[in-house]
């Protein structure tokens, strides 16, 4: 196996905060890549060249990881939309295309797994077994094909986790492990979210936490417990939505999935997020379904950094109209950015 960045993912989280950048199905769905519903990104081998772009965009913005688009790109969801016949071409695609973008600025390749739909805890041997079949599939191709770890996400029980690790460590690639947070205390399979990280990560996952689901104000509560009872890597990537103690997760926001706008985090609330998510000791902050190019950069400039795109970062002090009203007009971040 060859992975394709100097550096391992372990490596770059000993040097500080790694950046993610994820929802790619959800902005690729917005510019008319992928049909809401199934989300099968399709778009990997439709328009590969719109899936490039959006890595690149990422990577300009200020991401550390180029996630190979395989979320949902898994047997059972292919079948959904009569495409299981381009299963072993469409993983393959999805992780070189990521490697190609991933190239152009040292950045780290993930593969992705995620939550099957094939997973029953009333009958977990069987369905676990139909669930491994298909990671083992997705990260044979991913290993062949390169990969620096694997990213395995958005899950609502801990048996389905545990199989993804397992996979994971079987072919050797440290895993970055992060539950789905939709019921307000623990998982589909009775476990809490705080107990089921600290489970995976016992297990010898690299970086346990939780993505999707919540909005940055319901997901950081449960991210100081997190980091209070692991040892390893914490890992954050909410939803750039506005979720509350009566709506923790955005799958119960009104217009869910695709009439989220009026939810919708600005850039400055995401920095706001990241600068929060670092003080309490999270080590991967990144973002997830409804995230796009312009929250990653500002959360990467809120983490000090300089990004390929911090040169088209706003000056509303040059603006005609507005003149020096930016930093008012910003809510502060431009002050308060480090």
């Amino acid at each position: 196996m060859s992975r394709p960045s100097q550096r391992t993912f372990e490596q770059r989280l000993a040097d500080g905060v790694v950046i993610g950048a994820e929802g790619y199905v959800f902005e690729l769905e917005r510019r008319g890549y992928i049909k809401a519903g199934p989300y099968v990104p399709e778009v990997i081998l439709d328009e590969p060249d719109a899936l490039r772009q959006l890595h690149r965009e990422f990577l300009r913005a200020g991401s550390d990881v180029m996630v190979a688009l395989t979320y949902y790109a898994h047997r059972e969801k292919l079948k959904d939309v009569g495409r299981d016949g381009d299963l072993e071409q469409m993983n393959r695609q999805a992780v070189r295309i990521a490697n190609e973008i991933a190239a152009e600025g040292g950045a780290l390749v993930a593969g992705n797994i995620c939550n099957t739909w094939s997973y029953e805890p009333a009958d977990p041997v069987a369905s676990g077994a139909v669930v491994r079949a298909q990671y083992e599939e997705q990260l044979g191709w991913a290993v062949e094909e390169g990969v620096d770890f694997v990213i395995a996400e958005t899950y609502d029980h801990v048996g389905e986790a545990l199989i993804g690790l397992d996979v994971c460590k079987e072919l050797r690639l440290p895993a970055m492990v992060t539950f789905a947070s939709v019921q307000p205390a623990g998982t589909y399979d009775g476990y809490d979210y705080v107990d089921a990280c600290a489970m995976l990560a016992d297990r010898g996952a690299a970086a346990v936490g939780l993505n999707c689901s919540r909005g940055p104000e319901t997901m950081l509560p449960l991210l100081e417990r997190i980091r209070s009872a692991v040892d390893v890597a914490v890992a954050a990537q909410p939803v750039p939505y506005r979720t509350t103690a009566t709506t923790a997760a955005f799958e119960s926001l009104p217009g869910f999935p695709i009439q989220l706008e009026s939810h919708q985090c600005t850039r400055f609330e995401m920095a706001d997020f990241a600068r929060r998510a670092r003080d309490i000791g999270v080590d991967y902050i990144g973002i997830c379904c409804g995230g796009a190019p312009h929250h990653v950069r500002a959360m990467a400039e809120a983490l000090g950094r300089e990004t390929p795109a911090s040169r088209y970062s706003p000056a509303l002090e040059l603006h005609p109209v507005l003149g020096g009203a930016d930093r008012e007009l910003m809510g502060g971040w431009a002050a308060g950015a480090p």
